[in-house]
């Protein structure tokens, strides 16, 4: 008997049994009908617990995820979703064991929400028609139903009550927003309620925050969460029609699920699983007892092959010093001998520089999110020294060309420079820099000088430091941006890239050239100079005569005599710089076709290599040269196709490229690239990654979030907070939600942590091939109608209305069967053959497959047309309709089109905001709308025509807008309204409005950062306020459901009494 229970305690140490304060994350909790036994999802599996807690018992084991179980309310069915075919879909099997049948099979996701009464309906959400509604599928299997229609009836949180009523939510703030707090605003999520038989529909809360996730028993009794009492989630019930707090916690509580019998309530707080006891009020958490599998501590193998991301060449040029995921190495210059310098294995190395020694390297490293300054020798027998210990991300080191001082920058607003003899840094300038999206300073090639680029009205301009005077001058200074300064060897030139027609904000520029700016008036060399110069005698040759005179016995130096001319530095010579009226010299010097820009500048004898990035050629991105040679045309040649990103090194007469993840050999005078073929395997573990990507976004947010006091939260605290789960994560996607919850504490759009990894990759794949057919929602496999501008839509129409689909491919149809299974494969075809029966004869057609998500634009596109329609039929033809999906270039022009063709014939103009998501064309548009007429010409016998040819203010304009108007539609709307263009007629904007960009993490995870606000003339903070209509009317959820447009409507009305 001891030994058997020796034997036990070591199975158990194995396999990591762990109490309540060991298993967070455990989530989507639900219960069994009379509230005895929870189930949930933990490390990607379905789980069973006593709802007093105690050992859970797993009920599934399937490759992906399964979450959001949903238990029948007869007890006998446990639905839900699973990602085994690399998307969820919806599955079912007998709660007390038994096979799982997959109900659902379209590649886009499907969610389980509940379960009718009866429990032969899931209802569930998915996203195959529209950014996700609510479906239905039958307990026994079949094609699912859409429960409600009209493409922006964007449904989710379904929840029947006995007596039929359908409650739910339809907003992204209860949805995919709905880790963001504090939200209060038009699209604030609220409980309401529509029954599909008696057409009866109410909105139960009014409060302009969140109201959502409704559950109920099965006496109808009405739970859900609110943030009204305190800002954070906590759960509600509706009694007697109004609003009653059941909890009051400081932490916020999701995914609350009642039991069928209406006794117990099941949520997660704190990460962890609680229930409450509605008789007596109480809340406790869930003691869970079950076996944990901690894989994230463990190593895996990586390898460097094509995965470098930065690189430097030893002055020596004898070794390779290079990043890899985080990780530093060195090799000799031909890549066989590598080895990895011992860095700290939590935290992420990003640049690297050799200095003169070559022996010791200068590189910079995170620390608890940050980026710092270490140095460490090469030969790996050294230890690594920290150099600085900044709260602020320190980043693109150069180095000037005698490798004694380092130039970088810090933080949003200083220029450093670092002795590189004492290792120690002073700040040079205080600038606005932006603690990210910068230009790599640049030293002039005799130390005297930095260059390096600031702001101004947002666009970048080019500033020089004297490093002995300390004194700067704004070498540009101009309205657009000039970026990327790069000087030439003997600093005569500074190269730059500039649009110099157009400003790079907001909508940034796809045009920038090549540059040359002399710094003196300079003249192109004379020939006559360069013959004359044929017959100089060099100094060294006259010295060398002189020697030969003074030693008659023919002495020379001795063998061991050091050559003092190859180690005697050049003297300093003082650059000359003239900048009166200096932008008026500036020489464009590249191609004068596509965007340039990645500028690097290498000399060898008289020859100057420009190399940079360039789609001139065929639109795509590849790596150009251009020579420059005194009495020559300037050559330009391709070297690489398809690079997005390079680096050049040299040393000695040896260049060196870095592009793709792979180092290169880099011939200057043939232009030929060779592969230095390296191959590496080290090590790392995602428990270490993660925290250090944890800190690592956090820092760029707190460096870069665009309010000073965060929305009034305490985001130091918040990362504290937060970083106390750490230790406690079980798979990616727990550190995706535990940093995106993070982020809502911000209370702020345009936020988000996007991970993926190969941990979580699925053997099975689906794709769902779509024809651009709608069938019957009544009978699955009859046509209702093909969809608008779809593969289907020919001129000759094979198929027809009423069509009944027999085969697919030659497979025969089930139609018990849910259609979605015959159209879903592991890869999807460019076409297929499709089989239809009409007039009791079958008839066969190949037609194409629409790209993924495609048919969902083209039903959006019908939404489109049907308002064209209406507006042409309601005002006779005088009012022009055009909407605007987002504020996207392609969007922008398709807005001038339609202006052209529709607006140029009409008397008036519609513009339709609504549902826009936003994008960076705001001053087009409103440009475009400010024309008015201010002369107008005409051709000897002809008709006047004004100019400008398309004067839109002079007509009656109005701007249709909802809750749903967002980013850079609420930009357009504000201009709108402060230019006096016309009427906005409309709700509240959805307050989503913060300009963002993002950076890149170690593993290729990505976060979003919104970094510069927007706000009214008067100093309004839009993203905090949002734009009121001039006009506020409301289109409600029943009014899309019955096709009515109020909103539409009083536009049309409005316009028709100025036409009058």
């Amino acid at each position: 008997m001891k030994t058997f229970f020796l034997l036990c305690g070591f199975l158990l140490a194995l396999t990591g049994y762990a109490q309540t304060s060991d298993v967070y994350f455990a989530s989507y909790p639900t219960l069994t009908p009379d509230g005895s036994a929870i189930l949930f999802s933990y490390e990607s599996d379905l789980w069973k617990v006593d709802v007093n807690g105690g050992n859970a018992t797993r009920l599934t084991a399937m490759q992906g995820a399964e979450t959001n179980p949903r238990v029948s309310p007869d007890g006998q069915w446990l639905a839900f979703s699973a990602t085994e075919g690399g998307n969820p879909d919806v599955y079912v099997m007998p709660l007390a064991g038994g096979p799982i049948r997959q109900l659902t099979f379209h590649s886009s996701y499907d969610l389980v929400e509940s379960w009718s009464w009866d429990s032969k309906t899931i209802y569930f959400k998915s996203g195959q028609q529209n950014g996700g509604t609510t479906f239905t599928v039958a307990l026994t299997g079949g094609t699912p139903q859409r429960v409600f229609g009209h493409y922006f009836n964007r449904i989710h949180s379904v929840a029947e009550a006995p007596n039929g009523n359908l409650y739910f939510n339809d907003t992204w703030e209860s949805d995919n927003q709905a880790m963001r707090k504090g939200y209060k605003g038009e699209f604030n999520p609220d409980i309401q309620y529509y029954n599909p038989k008696t057409k009866e529909y109410k909105r139960l809360t009014d409060y302009p925050g969140k109201d959502m996730w409704a559950t109920l028993d099965r006496a109808g009794n009405v739970y859900f969460v609110s943030d009204e009492a305190n800002g954070q989630y906590n759960l509600y019930a509706m009694k007697d029609g109004n609003k009653t707090a059941l909890t009051s916690f400081s932490e916020s509580i999701k995914h609350p699920q009642v039991s069928a019998d209406g006794r117990k309530i099941v949520f997660e707080k704190g990460y962890q699983l609680w229930q409450y006891d509605v008789a007596t009020k109480q809340s406790a958490p869930v003691q869970l007892v079950l076996p944990q599998n901690r894989t994230l501590p463990k190593l895996q193998d990586f390898n460097i092959k094509g995965e470098i991301s930065t690189f430097d060449v030893a002055p020596d040029n004898k070794k390779l010093a290079f990043v890899s995921r985080g990780t530093l190495f060195v090799s000799d210059k031909e890549g066989k001998y590598i080895q990895q310098l011992n860095t700290r294995p939590d935290e992420r190395v990003l640049e690297v520089k050799w200095l003169a020694d070559s022996l010791t390297l200068l590189y910079s490293q995170t620390v608890n999110g940050y980026a710092n300054w270490f140095t460490q020798t090469a030969d790996g027998k050294g230890t690594e020294k920290q150099l600085t210990t900044d709260l602020q991300g320190n980043r693109h080191l150069v180095l000037n060309d005698k490798r004694t001082q380092a130039a970088y920058l810090s933080g949003r607003n200083e220029v450093r420079l670092m002795d590189l003899k004492t290792m120690k840094s002073e700040t040079l300038v205080r600038e606005e820099l932006w603690a990210f999206q910068n230009d790599v300073p640049s030293f002039s090639p005799n130390g005297e000088y930095l260059a390096f680029t600031a702001h101004r009205d947002f666009e970048r301009d080019i500033f020089l430091y004297n490093l002995k005077t300390k004194k700067k001058i704004n070498l540009t200074q101009s309205g657009v941006s000039e970026g990327e300064p790069v000087w030439s060897p003997d600093g005569k030139y500074l190269y730059l890239v500039s649009d110099l027609l157009r400003p790079n904000y907001p909508f940034g520029s796809d045009k920038t050239k090549l540059y040359r700016l002399p710094l003196t008036k300079l003249d192109e060399p004379f020939r006559g100079e360069k013959f004359e110069e044929l017959f100089e005698k060099k100094e060294d040759e006259k010295k060398e005569g002189e020697e030969k005179k003074g030693d008659k016995k023919g002495k020379g130096k001795s063998k061991g005599t050091p050559d003092k001319k190859k180690d005697e530095e050049k003297p300093f010579v003082a650059m000359d710089l003239d900048t009166l009226n200096i932008m008026e010299r500036i020489e464009n010097i590249g191609p004068e076709f596509g965007a340039q820009d990645g500028l690097t500048i290498v000399q060898k004898d008289e020859k100057t290599y420009l190399f940079y990035i360039s789609n001139h050629a065929e639109g795509t991105p590849a790596l150009w040269r251009t020579t420059l040679e005194p009495f020559e045309e300037p050559k330009t040649e391709k070297l690489a196709d398809k690079v997005f990103s390079y680096e050049i090194a040299q040393a000695d007469k040896s260049c060196y490229l870095l592009a793709g993840g792979t180092i290169k050999k880099l011939n200057l005078e043939s232009g030929k690239i060779e592969p230095i073929d390296m191959s590496y395997t080290f090590r790392r573990n995602l428990k270490d990654e993660f925290r250090q990507m944890y800190y690592e976004a956090w820092a760029g947010v707190e460096e870069n979030f665009y309010s000073e006091d965060f929305h009034g939260a305490n985001w130091q605290a918040l990362r504290d907070s937060y970083a106390k789960y750490l230790p406690y994560l079980t798979d990616r996607e727990d550190f995706r939600t535990l940093f995106n919850d993070m982020l809502g504490e911000l209370n702020a759009s345009h936020l988000g942590f996007y991970s993926n990894g190969d941990e979580e990759k699925v053997f099975y794949k689906n794709a769902t091939m779509e024809p651009g057919i709608l069938f019957d929602p009544q009978s699955p496999y009859r046509v209702a109608r093909v969809v608008k501008r779809s593969a289907l839509d020919k001129t000759k129409k094979y198929v027809q209305p009423h069509d009944l689909l027999t085969h697919v491919n030659g497979e025969a149809v089930d139609t018990t069967q849910n259609r979605d299974y015959y159209f879903t494969k592991p890869s999807r075809d460019k076409e297929m053959t499709l089989t239809f029966r009409r007039a009791g004869a079958d008839t066969s057609y190949v037609v194409r497959v629409h790209p993924q998500g495609s048919l969902s634009g083209n039903l959006y596109d019908e939404w489109q047309d049907w308002n064209q329609q209406y507006v042409d039929e309601k005002s006779k033809q005088r009012i022009a309709y055009v909407h605007m999906k987002n504020m996207g270039m392609g969007e922008y022009e398709n807005f001038v089109k339609d202006m052209t063709r529709d607006w140029y014939r009409k008397d008036a103009l519609i513009l339709d905001l609504r549902y826009n998501t936003g994008g960076n064309v705001h001053d087009l548009v409103l440009q475009f709308l400010s024309q008015k007429p201010y002369l107008k010409w005409k051709y000897r016998g002809g008709e006047f025509t004004p100019q400008p040819n398309f004067g839109v203010a002079a007509k009656p304009i109005v701007l249709l807008m909802n809750e749903q108007s967002l980013s850079d539609a609420e930009m357009t709307a504000t201009g709108f309204k402060a230019l006096k263009l016309g009427k906005v007629i409309g709700t509240e904007t959805y307050r989503w409005i913060i300009f963002t960009s993002g950076k890149g993490l170690v593993d290729g995870s990505f976060f979003r950062l919104p970094s510069w606000g927007c706000y009214t003339l008067d100093g309004k903070d839009i993203e905090r306020e949002g734009v009121k209509p001039d006009i506020y009317v409301k289109q409600t959820f029943v009014d899309r459901l019955n096709g009515q447009d109020p909103q539409l409507d009083r536009a049309i009305a409005e316009i028709m009494q100025e036409l009058k």
